[in-house]
């Protein structure tokens, strides 16, 4: 039986690959608006990030998505990610699935 390939994708914060469904994708539209793509499928330059907690407080303190997406954003859209990552880490951890 031919295996499949899992697609690999590199965290903007950390620089390791990793499979795409253990990522967060962040997405900036053409009108510059930077928001979370749950699907993974909105039209738009996408960065990922892991699903981990440390990691978005990171992107935080660093700002990382102003300088990639060259946009400014405030707190509150970082404060929403790291909320959003923490949830979608616990559910990992207690299911054991990448919903």
């Amino acid at each position: 039986m031919k295996r499949r390939k899992i697609p690999m994708r590199k965290d903007i914060v950390t620089g390791e690959m990793a499979p795409k469904k253990e990522l967060v994708r962040i997405v900036r539209d053409k009108d510059n608006n930077v928001s979370v793509d749950e699907t993974g499928k909105k039209s738009g330059r996408g960065a990922y990030l892991s699903i981990d907690v440390e990691v978005a407080k990171k992107a935080k303190q660093s700002r990382t998505f102003d300088k990639v997406f060259s946009v400014k954003l405030d707190d509150d859209f970082y404060d929403n990610l790291i909320e959003y990552i923490d949830h979608k880490q616990a559910r990992k951890q207690l299911f054991g699935d990448e919903k």
